[in-house]
């Protein structure tokens, strides 16, 4: 498939190009011709034999001047086609130093590293057939540096595993096409795929990432697949837009074409027989409920299907163990007032707040709940933006998040290498620096401190099978990092 991407960039490039040479050549020709013909004329009168040279010469600047004007027509179909008929690939690729530092306070154990370096590589994709029509997908390679070839010790989820680093094979983070139409006066777009749903509102800004990913990153922060149906609604309201989304985030248990059999004495290839987890779906509906530019208000609601938590008759880990629901409010202000000054016109503040519900189902218990109970967490985000003051482009962040016990969002793509800092169980601290290296825009880079305080059971995977408990925990990461992106 690739070969044929780039056989088809290739002709049309060839295409164009052959063309442009052609017309070049023909205005080139004209040139010579019309100052034969000029030269001629001042000669008629001279010698007038030379007055059916001129007309010859004349026919056939007018011929060369038509088959232009049809050539150029053609290159202008050539160059209409070949903008949406093409794949356009970007490259991100971002080296990090991360040094690492953890403590239990109740024990005094210590862990550490000084040196994880991590090299993480995007190949980003982009068509666009039509006007209404676009594709994008992103391959990802997210490797520690000297790892193995393949991670075996512990398998990876497919909805984690671009975003933590690993090894060195190549995933799909994303691959999604959305089409645009209307009903009526009514906007709708529809998308299927997987989905852009890391480092999405709020998080582009620790992530030195100009524009956001889909969902609210305070409480979905993870690679999903997913179908999703947008309704624009900026003709009642300025920028609002509802996103409705379903998907699924864990297949139930299932042999494969190459399975040893079922209950049934034969095999059945991708079915579900009794007693099997069933699988993990979610719905999701999220937006913008005001957006003019300076001031941007978004809202999303997440319902979890046959969550994952802990069996108690059998004391094993399953799905199925009941529902979790997920909320947020986020807000944004791009520029403080009016024009006080550069320094504020170029100033972002932000807030969030959020909340999550576990309910587990009878038989069953979520985050240490008793049998069918359930348990609520809450969590609020606050954050500020603003020029360096001593680089043309650059910007210091500083952010920071507090969770309550029983706080357990979906954010598997882990926004630290010491985890999710947005699902601490307790407060988070953190200050940036994101700079252009050399003053060059196609290399920005960072300096990052975070500093975690886990008050309870941290919240490394959004495990709903794990009790939250007290505790006294400490990290802190200090990542130096340098990207090249075009």
């Amino acid at each position: 498939m690739k070969k044929i991407f780039l056989s088809l960039a290739v002709i049309s490039s060839l295409s164009v190009n052959a063309f442009s040479d052609e017309i070049s050549e023909l205005r080139e020709a004209i040139k010579l011709l019309t100052e034969k013909v000029n030269s001629l004329e001042k000669k008629q009168s001279q010698a007038p034999t030379t007055q059916s040279d001129v007309k010859v010469l004349t026919d056939k600047v007018n011929k060369l001047e038509k088959k232009q004007k049809r050539t150029q027509k053609t290159l202008a179909k050539v160059k209409a086609h070949d903008a949406y008929d093409n794949v356009k690939f970007g490259i991100d690729l971002r080296s990090s130093v991360d040094r690492l530092d953890y403590k239990n306070n109740d024990t005094g154990e210590k862990a550490s590293n000084h040196s994880l370096l991590t090299s993480r590589l995007y190949l980003t994709m982009k068509s666009s057939p039509t006007k209404d029509l676009i594709f994008n997908g992103k391959l990802a390679v997210y490797s520690i540096w000297g790892s193995e070839l393949y991670v075996t010790d512990a398998p990876l989820k497919e909805w984690s595993a671009s975003s933590k680093p690993s090894d060195t094979v190549l995933r799909v983070k994303e691959a999604y096409f959305v089409y645009s139409s209307a009903l009526g006066e009514q906007p709708i777009s529809f998308s299927i795929g997987r989905r852009p749903s890391t480092n999405g509102f709020l998080s582009n800004y620790r992530e030195n990432e100009e524009n956001p990913g889909s969902p609210l990153a305070h409480i979905t922060n993870m690679e999903v697949d997913a179908m999703m149906t947008k309704f624009n609604w900026d003709r009642f309201l300025e920028g609002a837009y509802s996103k409705f989304v379903f998907g699924r985030a864990h297949s139930g248990e299932m042999e494969n074409v190459y399975g040893t059999g079922s209950s049934y004495g034969y095999s059945t290839p991708y079915a579900y027989t009794e007693g099997d987890d069933d699988p993990v779906d979610f719905a999701m509906v999220l937006g913008d409920a005001y957006n003019n530019g300076q001031h941007q208000l978004m809202y999303e609601w997440a319902h979890i299907f046959n969550t994952k938590g802990h069996n108690i008759a059998d004391n094993t880990n399953a799905k199925a163990a009941g529902v979790a629901d997920l909320y947020a409010l986020s807000y944004k202000m791009e520029g403080v007032g009016n024009e006080i000054s550069d320094f504020l016109d170029d100033t972002i503040l932000f807030a969030s707040i959020a909340g999550t519900t576990y309910n587990a189902d009878s038989g069953y218990t979520l985050l240490g709940s008793e049998d069918g109970g359930s348990e609520t967490g809450y969590s609020y985000w606050l954050g500020a933006v603003f020029p360096d003051m001593f680089t043309e482009d650059g910007k210091i962040g500083l952010e920071f998040n507090h969770g309550s016990q029983y706080w357990t969002p979906m954010t598997w793509a882990e926004d630290t290498a010491s985890g999710s800092k947005i699902s601490v169980r307790g407060d988070a601290y953190e200050a940036y620096w994101n700079f252009n290296l050399f003053g060059v825009k196609y290399l920005p880079s960072q300096i990052r401190y975070t500093y975690v305080q886990h008050d309870y059971t941290p919240n490394i995977n959004c495990a709903g099978w794990i009790a939250s408990e007290k505790a006294d925990i400490t990290s802190q990461d200090v990542r130096v990092s340098v990207s090249y992106r075009y």
